[in-house]
């Protein structure tokens, strides 16, 4: 856990303010029970998530269904209430509304108003941010032709395929020009292209400068785009850290040579050197994601509770 922010207010000294934290989202300790009509725990979807998502990160929330994603986002944008422990955004308790208008937020369901067209939604929503009118029409213009829908503008998106209403949705998100953007399930029902689109703006974000946190339960999309991830099971933390460094098999080497024979292949350096071939690499190899994920899930279930969560 990091250090609390300290208060930005300018010393006695006439120091200037310090400058805003570098964590962009913290949790502490953030638990959520739901409970039925009389009260009685029903689900517990969240068990003391401790995390931080840093400033201009891809973070991906990984997890099977059931895991907490979804609660985890609803805690943050304050359409939730936790049952214990805290969220912090931008140094703001995650009750605080004001800080949505920092946030860009796409649910797994887009809610959006099947008989308007893309330029009457995202111009209804640039209203509800109180845009001026001539801002709000070239975000509008700027949005449609980001997300690749200016032949598709002006057609109601009851018409629309289910990847050109993620991307719609995406641009909705982003009508605020957020600095943080919240993603559930961005590539939900979406064909290989329609994929490699939504995460081709993902990474687009980024390179913005945006904080982007992402939920999925599809392990090639996180692993593609996402920094940083947090694996959650039954609303625990499982395992923290950068993608390459989760996907590393840290006990094993693995080399790799061009031009031995296959007598050479038996002693591995020695003979390298010995029959003139050439050493390409020689490093940890990695698993793949869904390899981590799929032996952490099945751990969790033979022993439950908490795994260390240190960060890798």
């Amino acid at each position: 856990m990091a250090d609390q922010v300290a208060e930005t207010a300018p010393s006695k000294t006439g120091d200037k303010p310090q400058a805003e934290s570098n964590v962009v989202i913290e949790t502490r300790n953030l638990s959520k029970v739901y409970r039925d009509f009389w009260g009685r725990q029903k689900v517990q979807a969240l068990k003391a998530l401790d995390l931080e998502v840093r400033k201009g990160e891809i973070f991906g929330l990984l997890g099977p269904n059931g895991s907490g994603k979804s609660t985890t986002i609803k805690l943050l944008l304050g359409l939730l209430f936790p049952t214990s422990g805290q969220a912090l955004v931008f140094d703001k308790d995650a009750s605080d509304v004001g800080k949505n208008e920092r946030i860009g937020y796409l649910p797994e369901e887009s809610y959006l108003y099947k008989f308007l067209n893309a330029v009457e939604t995202l111009d209804f929503y640039g209203r509800l941010f109180d845009m001026p009118a001539d801002v709000r029409r070239d975000r509008v213009n700027e949005l449609i032709t980001m997300v690749g829908l200016d032949w598709a503008k002006r057609r109601q998106l009851k018409e629309y395929s289910k990847g050109m209403t993620r991307r719609i949705g995406l641009a909705q998100a982003l009508i605020n020009d957020p600095e943080l953007v919240l993603l559930d399930e961005p590539t939900s029902g979406l064909d290989p292209i329609g994929t490699r689109e939504m995460k081709d703006l993902i990474l687009r974000l980024r390179d913005e400068g945006k904080t982007v946190v992402m939920c999925s339960h599809l392990l090639a999309d996180v692993q593609d785009v996402c920094d940083r991830i947090a694996i959650l099971h039954q609303g625990e933390l499982k395992e923290l850290g950068r993608v390459d460094s989760l996907i590393t098999v840290k006990d094993m080497t693995q080399v790799r040579a061009e031009g031995l024979t296959k007598e050479a292949e038996d002693e591995i350096r020695e003979v390298i050197a010995r029959h003139g071939g050439k050493l390409v690499a020689m490093e940890n190899p990695t698993t793949t994601l869904e390899e981590l994920f799929l032996k952490i899930v099945r751990d969790s279930e033979t022993n439950p509770g908490r795994r260390s969560t240190q960060e890798k």
